[in-house]
């Protein structure tokens, strides 16, 4: 996968994530062992396997989320970039408004293109999003 800039590799991550698709998941992640992820309520899981094994567990029920991301601030270096978000969150058979989650992703520019280096989402107690309202545990 051929990822020309840190947008690109954000939004094949978000599609990787609605389809539950761990291979296409970690095609976005960057391939060094020091790649980080903390998923809401989660610890901090370090390295591609213990990333790998978290992908594979919240995808074990197959597609469920749908993402609308929101409030997108980057901050992009020759061979890094910061991406800063809130995460509307609905979930396949729940009704109400959407799970509201903040995350930071971190990519890097790799010989193979733009990669994840680090995603960290926490859920958000009320809504700094006007029109969200609930706090989310979704990964």
């Amino acid at each position: 996968m051929n990822l020309t800039s840190a947008s690109q590799a954000e939004a094949a991550f978000y599609a990787a994530f609605e389809r539950a698709d761990v291979d296409a998941m970690m095609a976005v992640w960057s391939e060094d062992e020091a790649v980080f992820c903390v998923h809401p309520g989660g610890g901090r899981l370090t390295g591609v396997a213990a990333v790998r094994g978290a992908w594979r567990s919240i995808f074990s029920d197959g597609p469920t989320l749908r993402f609308e991301l929101a409030e997108v601030q980057t901050f992009t270096l020759p061979t890094v970039a910061v991406h800063t978000l809130y995460e509307r969150i609905a979930v396949r058979g729940e009704n109400g408004p959407p799970h509201l989650v903040v995350a930071t992703n971190i990519y890097m520019l790799t010989a193979s293109g733009w990669r994840m280096f680090g995603h960290h989402a926490s859920a958000l107690p009320r809504s700094p999003v006007a029109g969200d309202r609930r706090a989310s545990n979704l990964h």
